[in-house]
């Protein structure tokens, strides 16, 4: 009898188990976060870059109404001051600061960011960088901050009209891409990382993509520029974890923004994707950042579990991405569902 209802009970809390995992918006550390430790954002100095538009124009709303002093940075500088006077929290609109930043200007313009950046709240430097902004052009010839990952920068944000094969790239997209997205934001870590040991602690939140930990065909660059970040900041958090300097990475998957023309056209033809939306994308990130955990995934159904199989079961899990690589490039020049479970069988419509 005990046995009996052992099983039943084992059956029942597995059900339970997979469909907590089917309906998850992220890994299963994140979801056991419910709420935003407040007290980890309120009255701290939050610079955000890509800070614009996207990804980075809702985090921007979402930390000014939890008590944040935020610093926001892009290049497009009309685009912050209209961000800024959307705002509304305990030092919104009128105490936030406008820097427009340029990531590919070279160290000596980051430099002088760095220097204003800790200057703007007396008694107070940078308690947290949010490095957002991003860049993916294998065939756009626009700046993109990262919506994440272009991917959620995912840059799956844009789908199909970005996508092209690994051989395709030209050699000035993939200097502009590691410009951005490594090199920019490696560098701007070196200048400002000092001044946070010097104060004994700090925050760096990595907004990298799912493209960062798996494989992302018709993505080859952006992947590998993220895959990179993933590198360099997970090496750096435990090179000086033990002085106070604490780091977030955190991997989107596709996700859904009512910003910007691109995604708006793609939207207009009529693609089918299942989307996270932005709210939710921009609420587990500071939740991941307020709960100071190493890495996050954050995204729905099949992307999340993907990223599972590559972690903990690579060889069936790059098996899988092999079967759909060809598919899913071919789906995107078609304007077809580039996330559909029937790329495994090649058969993917083009609404």
């Amino acid at each position: 009898m005990l046995a009996v209802v052992f099983f039943w009970v084992s059956f029942f809390l597995l059900l339970l188990l997979l469909f907590k995992f089917a309906t998850a918006h992220g890994d299963f550390t994140l979801m056991s976060k419910k709420h935003v430790k407040r007290e980890e954002i309120e009255d701290k100095v939050v610079w955000i870059t890509g800070a614009s538009r996207g990804i980075g124009e809702v985090l921007v709303k979402q930390l000014a109404g939890l008590g944040a002093k935020l610093i926001i940075s892009a290049r497009d500088e009309a685009g912050l001051e209209r961000v800024k006077n959307e705002l509304s929290g305990k030092f919104a609109p009128n105490e936030v600061k406008v820097l427009p930043l340029d990531l590919s200007s070279g160290e000596n313009k980051l430099k002088e960011a760095v220097e204003m950046a800790e200057s703007f709240f007396p008694g107070s430097g940078v308690d947290y960088m949010i490095h957002n902004a991003a860049f993916e052009r294998p065939t756009s010839n626009h700046y993109i901050p990262a919506l994440s990952t272009l991917k959620c920068v995912s840059n799956e944000i844009f789908g199909n009209s970005l996508k092209s094969t690994a051989l395709d790239v030209s050699e000035e997209s993939m200097k502009t891409t590691f410009d951005v997205n490594v090199l920019g934001t490696i560098s701007l870590t070196r200048l400002l990382a000092p001044r946070m040991l010097q104060r004994g602690h700090g925050h760096f939140v990595v907004m990298s993509s799912a493209a960062g930990k798996t494989p992302a065909p018709g993505q080859a660059v952006y992947s590998a520029s993220k895959h990179a970040l993933n590198g360099y900041f997970h090496s750096l958090r435990s090179e000086l974890y033990h002085k106070g300097i604490r780091v977030t990475v955190v991997c989107p998957g596709p996700i859904e923004t009512s910003t910007g023309s691109v995604v708006e056209a793609i939207g207009k033809k009529g693609i089918s994707e299942k989307r996270l939306s932005s709210e939710r994308c921009a609420e587990l990130t500071i939740i991941a950042a307020s709960h100071n955990l190493k890495e996050v995934w954050i995204s729905s159904q099949p992307v999340l579990a993907v990223m599972y199989l590559v972690q903990y079961m690579p060889t069936i899990g790059y098996w899988l991405m092999d079967k759909i690589g060809g598919n899913r490039v071919e789906a995107a020049a078609r304007k077809g569902n580039t996330y559909s479970l029937s790329l495994l069988f090649g058969k993917n419509k083009s609404s």
